[in-house]
């Protein structure tokens, strides 16, 4: 196994324990261990208020692998940039998409000090592949590519995975603006995954989501069902298309799956 490489600003290292970050705490609610008190506390409260978040977080993880698993072994792609990766917790991009096919290269990209720790830990490539960390925020996306490309070639068809960050970007044009740059610098053949929690489906979600923003923590924004397609205009769509994550091609013997209010779809560039 090959050391991971990380890129990014020196003595971006401060971890501050003492406010919720969103990244902690969906590692707790995916059953990690790399989190704080407060983290738990912030966790709990939402709990509290509505338990299926941790249905939406382990949908949103199963989401990401079956998509992985399809780029991979139907599409053909060995290339994946992943912005906004989070904890590593189980099924990270480059374990899946390693598993099966070991030469593949994987781009990790967030700007948490404590993803960096624990990317520089534990992220490791197969030997016939390669992982790397880039230190960076999802609006950067000049900044991004510059060093995704130290890995990448960008010019052969690559995956980029966009995971429960885009409702981090307060103002949707915005975020749409975010994906269109990131997506132009990727030559056709190229994929696109989104998923995000999604307004319209349950109230209770929404209201728990609504107290959290104004709990202080780092803010998320839930998207409309609308509003998530329009991530993908001018891509083909893959079946079934922007539907509740538990019903994007589940596998098969799985429990029936039920809507949820996390959204995705995937989609080619033509």
């Amino acid at each position: 196994m090959t050391d991971p490489e990380t890129h990014g600003p020196a003595g971006h290292t401060k971890i501050d324990t003492s406010v919720p970050h969103s990244a902690r705490i969906w590692n707790y609610w995916l059953g990690g261990k790399d989190n704080y008190p407060v983290d738990e506390e912030a966790g709990d409260a939402y709990t509290a208020v509505f338990p299926g978040i941790v249905t939406i977080a382990r949908s949103s993880r199963a989401f990401l692998r079956r998509t992985i698993t399809y780029l991979v072994t139907e599409a053909g792609i060995r290339q994946f940039l992943d912005v906004g990766t989070g904890l590593p917790t189980a099924d990270n991009t480059h374990e899946v998409a390693q598993r099966l096919a070991p030469e593949s290269r994987i781009v990790y990209v967030d700007n948490d000090p404590m993803v960096l720790s624990h990317a520089r830990a534990l992220l490791y490539s197969s030997r016939e592949g390669a992982t790397a960390y880039v230190d960076a925020d999802v609006t950067d996306p000049d900044r991004i590519l510059a060093a995704a490309a130290e890995t990448l070639d960008l010019s052969r068809p690559t995956a980029l995975i966009l995971s429960n960050i885009l409702g981090h970007v307060a103002d949707h044009a915005e975020a749409r603006s975010i994906v269109t740059r990131l997506m132009a610098a990727l030559p056709p053949g190229s994929y696109l995954s989104v998923n995000d929690g999604s307004r319209g489906v349950d109230p209770v979600f929404e209201r728990a989501q609504d107290a959290y923003n104004e709990s202080g923590a780092v803010p998320y924004n839930l998207r409309t069902v609308d509003e998530i397609t329009a991530y993908f205009d001018g891509l083909e769509l893959i079946e079934p298309g922007v539907v509740s994550v538990p019903l994007w091609r589940p596998e098969p013997g799985a429990p029936a799956p039920e809507v949820i209010g996390e959204h995705g779809g995937l989609a080619r560039k033509p």
